[in-house]
């Protein structure tokens, strides 16, 4: 008996998995396997939501245009170059299936956000993937694996889930460098929690290119993972064809609205960032008290190094006894790192105590 059958390339995809929320015999978990923002949803997001409940049976807006009127006025962008989505993750696939396709390769670094290449397979595009430098993007390497094929380069600038960073020098360099017709689309996903100065998200480069997108989301620092709702500023070709295949209702009534509200948020990404700034340093410092190589990190978490497999899976076996849940990244090609989130100051308190105790254990 013959069945359906996917395309060939579809079955060597490896499934999303995200980060784990329970475990089975334990009430209380601190949860830092998700990269979410540590004071969870912004108190004016949590109202719109709840008045949202009674326009659920309408239709949202389709161009979002409320919402991209508001993300204009925070960074002083055009709203007509803004696209919205659901996640940015939604965003990413629709690039990929209009830039992408069978004999259009795309090229991201080694240890890049895993859905550049599930989307871009999806798609029917070659995914290169290129060795990176220190767990940092290789400008250098990255321009040559560029090919006559290759038509889409993806950039997570911090990356997750190094947390490594490229100088907005770097970042000009590589779009110099690069052939014209190869779109450069700069992941800016942990924009907010960035204190250094030699870094620039991707507003400059796509406003003096017609070849450059920058993505967004709201699932970090504005807290709203659960809502889905990340976007695009990009050249208005590339906007025109995004809103030519994008789905017609792709952001729910509930997330724009919320998106709305934890903008207006009065200090909320100053609170996100200032806390990162002081604890992401302390979870770091703590790990290497304890012995664990911690990689530089510009993002809300830190990737902890534990130099084999065995051992840091057995460190995961231990916090997960004590209902503490971090994120091995085997599927990253980095079977001997775990990745930490910077939670609440409680929460990083008992994940280096508990990690202490594991390596004070294994020394013992």
């Amino acid at each position: 008996m013959t069945t359906p059958r996917p395309r060939p390339e579809i079955l060597t995809i490896s499934p999303y998995i995200g980060g784990e929320s329970t475990l089975p015999g334990i009430n209380r978990t601190i949860k830092l396997s998700s990269n979410e923002g540590a004071f969870g949803v912004p108190p004016g997001a949590q109202q719109a939501i709840r008045h949202a409940a009674e326009e659920a049976y309408r239709y949202p807006d389709g161009g979002a245009d409320a919402l991209r009127e508001a993300i204009g006025r925070r960074w002083g962008l055009n709203p007509t170059r803004i696209v919205c989505g659901a996640g940015s993750d939604d965003l990413i696939y629709q690039l990929c299936l209009a830039y992408g396709g069978p004999g259009r390769d795309i090229v991201m670094s080694a240890h890049g956000f895993a859905i550049y290449q599930i989307a871009g397979t999806y798609a029917g595009s070659r995914v290169i993937k290129v060795p990176e430098r220190n767990l940092t993007a290789d400008v250098d390497a990255m321009l040559a694996a560029v090919s006559p094929s290759t038509r889409l380069m993806f950039l997570a600038n911090p990356n997750n889930p190094t947390g490594s960073m490229l100088s907005a020098a770097d970042v000009t360099r590589l779009r110099q460098e690069l052939a014209p017709e190869v779109l450069l689309v700069i992941d800016s996903a942990y924009a907010e929690y960035v204190t250094r100065g030699d870094y620039e998200p991707g507003i400059k480069l796509v406003d003096a290119t017609g070849n450059t997108v920058m993505t967004r989301t709201f699932s970090k620092v504005f807290g709203l993972g659960g809502m889905r709702i990340g976007w695009c500023y990009a050249p208005p070709d590339v906007v025109d064809v995004l809103n030519r295949i994008r789905a017609p209702f792709n952001v729910s009534v509930a997330a724009q609205v919320a998106a709305i509200a934890a903008l207006a948020e009065p200090g909320w990404v100053e609170k996100g960032r200032d806390h990162n700034a002081e604890w992401r340093p302390k979870l770091a410092a703590g790990l290497e008290a304890a012995g664990i190589k911690v990689w530089p990190s510009e993002g809300n978490f830190v990737l902890a190094d534990f130099g084999t497999p065995a051992l840091a899976e057995a460190a995961d076996i231990f916090l997960r006894e004590r209902g503490i849940i971090v994120r091995g990244v085997r599927g990253y090609g980095l079977p001997h790192c775990l990745r930490i989130t910077v939670g609440l100051a409680e929460e990083v308190e008992a994940a280096v105590a508990g990690l202490t105790a594991f390596m004070r254990g294994r020394r013992g």
